[in-house]
């Protein structure tokens, strides 16, 4: 504490004695010119001044380097969100389009039936007609008169000729056939055009059907396109046909889909009865090594059986019968005497399940048509309910409708321009699917006799924009408005809807020519009209022109 006392004061004392203001006189450290250090010091003061400034100018200018720096990298970084926003909502956008796209494909696959506007979308079609002078009603009624009538005449005769002849030839196959060994065969039936009575180009042929079933204790297990498994697009309309025994599980052992080790045995199958000589499965008409019905091998047993049956009853008929056609296996031609012949089809067929649906061996062939599969491989024929629909609808309409006179012109029509430049990939077949559609959608009323002409001009319009979208669905696949009253099977109404026009898209070149075809008929439809009809005067059509100018 004293030294601490003693220090300040001592402290104290120094400062007195060295403050200048009590010695200025022997101070000579004092400057004696006070202005001019004023005057320094303010200049100093000044120049400090500036420093400041320039410096704070400095600081501002770098201040604000820096904030348009931060700025220009905010505008960088909400550029770079906005263009990820806007990425985002165009992927988004492409996504939806997309999605709406697939799903009016689908809509309007998934709804072809549903054609109720169809008298709207006539109204913007039919770019082809434009021009086109298109027979009138009197024509058309002349034509169908002296060229339809005049020639159909005597097909039921012929059907009943050949009806009662395969019969015969049916029965004395059954004879000369093994029963607990050969195929059981069944009485036929008469389908297409010569049955559904709008056959108009010669030669007539009739179509008959013959369904078979195997030799106890087997039987055919069929599997369609639709019934579950996945079939690839150009084996849809097809089915597979297995010959099982009677008492064997459907879907089979699985000792039949693996292969067992040696010292392994199936408990449900022995050795003996899993594995079946391949010779009794040749026997049974299977392709080689398998358990499905060659379609090739089922012609050949058929064309042998027919031929034995015909020596065996040909002495009690005056005429001759061969095969025809070597590319349709099952086409008899019948020559009489006189030079006349008479050609009809007789071709095996294996009944689908209870119903009138059957997988044919060998199916009428066309440009169009692609090639089959394999011989394993059945097409479905639907010729039954297809017969039935139109007898069903026919009951419905007014007398004497024109539904089966616009098929037949179109038919007549179309055959005529193929014979003059070559054939199309448009068949009978299609024509007649035209047809029932516009039966099931059109008013029964629209089908009277007098509705002709326009009912002819749906038809052609319709194939055009079939044409021109390259669609044209079978009628029974796929729809579900079939009438109850046929019976027809479900599965099929379920199944998706077949594209008949399919191989158009595969096939440019016999689109084009068929395009091409459809239009020259267009063309030439007065023409090869005119050609078959005989003059109708002024008088008699109450002064209407005989050709009607479309615009």
């Amino acid at each position: 504490m004293p030294v601490g006392l003693f220090r300040v004061c001592l402290l104290v004392i120094t400062a007195i004695v060295n403050h200048p203001l009590f010695f200025p006189k022997e101070n000579g450290t004092v400057p004696e010119n006070t202005e001019e250090i004023i005057q320094k010091m303010k200049e100093r003061e000044e120049s400090l001044r500036l420093e400041q400034l320039r410096l704070e100018q400095e600081i501002a200018d770098q201040e604000a380097s820096q904030k348009a720096l931060e700025k220009a990298a905010e505008v960088v970084e909400e550029s770079k969100e906005g263009t990820v926003r806007w990425d985002m909502w165009t992927a988004l956008s492409m996504v939806i389009f997309l999605l709406i796209e697939l799903w009016r494909q689908d809509f309007q696959e998934g709804n072809w039936q549903d054609i109720g506007g169809e008298e709207d979308d006539m109204a913007v079609l039919g770019k082809a007609f434009k021009g086109v002078a298109f027979p009138d009603k009197a024509v058309l009624a002349s034509f169908y008169e002296k060229r339809i009538l005049g020639t159909t005449g005597d097909m039921a005769r012929m059907r009943e000729m050949v009806e009662g002849f395969a019969d015969d030839l049916l029965e004395a196959l059954r004879s000369v056939c093994n029963r607990d060994a050969d195929m059981e065969v069944e009485d036929c039936m008469g389908v297409g055009s010569m049955y559904e009575n709008w056959r108009v180009r010669k030669p007539f042929v009739c179509d008959l059907i013959v369904p078979f079933a195997p030799p106890e204790p087997y039987c055919f297990r069929c599997q369609t396109w639709c019934s579950g498994d996945s079939f690839p697009p150009d084996e849809q309309g097809y089915g597979t046909i297995k010959v099982c025994r009677a008492d064997e599980d459907a879907s089979g052992c699985i000792c039949d889909k693996t292969k067992l080790g040696e010292d392994m045995l199936c408990l449900l199958h022995s050795q003996v009865s899993s594995t079946r000589p391949s010779s009794e499965m040749e026997d049974l008409l299977c392709f080689k090594n398998t358990q499905y019905l060659d379609a090739d091998q089922v012609m050949k047993w058929f064309q042998i059986a027919v031929t034995k049956a015909w020596n065996r009853i040909s002495h009690k008929y005056e005429f001759d019968l061969s095969f025809s056609l070597l590319d349709s296996p099952g086409a008899l031609k019948i020559k009489f005497k006189s030079g006349k012949s008479i050609a009809f089809n007789l071709t095996p067929v294996v009944q689908y399940e209870n119903s009138d649906v059957y997988f044919i061996s060998h199916f009428p062939r066309s440009s169009l048509a692609a090639d089959i599969p394999s011989s394993t491989h059945w097409f479905l024929t639907f010729a039954v309910y297809e017969r039935r629909f139109i007898q069903l609808v026919s009951k419905t309409l007014p007398a004497n409708a024109c539904h089966v006179s616009c098929l037949q012109i179109l038919s007549f029509l179309h055959g005529k321009q193929c014979s003059l430049t070559g054939p199309s990939g448009l068949t009978n077949y299609h024509l007649k699917t035209v047809l029932l559609h516009l039966l099931q959608v059109r008013p029964r009323q629209d089908w009277a006799p007098e509705k002709l002409e326009a009912r002819l001009q749906d038809m052609l319009k319709f194939l055009e924009k079939c044409l021109h979208e390259k669609k044209l669905y079978h009628f029974f696949i796929g729809n579900g408005k079939v009438p109850a009253e046929l019976g027809f099977p479900i599965i099929f109404q379920r199944a998706e809807p077949l594209n008949l026009f399919r191989p158009f898209v595969l096939r440019r070149d016999i689109y084009r020519k068929t395009v091409d075809t459809f239009h020259e008929m267009l063309r030439n439809m007065s023409a090869l009209i005119n050609e078959y009809t005989v003059h109708i005067p002024l008088a008699h059509t109450n002064g209407i022109p005989q050709t009607v100018l479309i615009l």
